[in-house]
């Protein structure tokens, strides 16, 4: 199933080059590979890392002019976190709600039916539904498990202090 979304992304590439003319350049497909590698949401400092471990290392400016490309394409969507931007992989039917927390930053992908079945059952007028996005926004447990033990020394703090 990957394997044939990849090549529908390398076919669709092709395609637009050959069309218009453009070179079809190694660091292009090399970027696509890795995009269509990479599991869930990333940044380009993720995306570069993951080039440098294929020994392909491109420029700043190459990825960055190739994520506009890819993205104008709709081969990338792009997520905007409060820890910055992040993106993934476009044809991947990615019907996604995005648990985020606003201590931490930390992103999760959770799935819920009720969003799901909705959204699917809505009748759209003049327009079709492609994919989309949910974020979440709260407190992870590990942070309320961190603002909880950081209260309870304080309230103890505040009992000796009294006692004292």
């Amino acid at each position: 199933m990957e394997d044939s979304i990849h090549i529908k992304a390398r076919r669709i590439l092709e395609s637009y080059l050959e069309e218009n003319k453009l070179r079809k350049t190694p660091e292009r497909y090399a970027i696509l590979d890795a995009i269509y590698q990479m599991k869930g949401v990333f940044t380009l400092e993720e995306l570069s890392l993951l080039l440098a471990e294929d020994n392909f290392r491109v420029s700043r400016a190459t990825l960055y002019n190739n994520i506009r490309f890819f993205l104008k394409l709709r081969l990338v969507v792009r997520h905007t976190f409060m820890e910055g931007t992040k993106y993934s992989a476009g044809l991947v039917k990615q019907n996604l709600c995005h648990q985020i927390c606003t201590v931490c930053g930390e992103v999760k992908e959770i799935q819920i039916p009720a969003v799901m079945r909705a959204v699917s059952e809505a009748r759209y007028k003049r327009f079709h539904q492609d994919t989309y996005a949910l974020y979440v926004y709260g407190m992870c447990s590990s942070c309320q498990a961190k603002q909880t033990r950081k209260k309870l020394q304080s309230y103890k703090s505040d009992i000796r202090k009294t006692k004292a």
